[in-house]
């Protein structure tokens, strides 16, 4: 029973620092889109023609 207890500790340690991980890395902008509003311009035209289809 106490192997129980040493793996659930074990997994919410993990699980906290996955979780300090994600938070660290997002306000450190690790996914931050960058490239996708430098490209968006070509693709405006493309957009335009498939709303006008409907």
């Amino acid at each position: 029973m106490s192997v129980i207890y040493l793996l659930l500790t074990l997994s919410i340690i993990v699980a906290i620092i996955f979780l300090i991980a994600f938070i660290y890395s997002v306000k450190s902008g690790q996914y931050d889109d960058s490239y996708t509003p430098s490209v968006r311009m070509l693709f405006d035209d493309e957009l335009v023609k498939t709303n006008k289809k409907k």
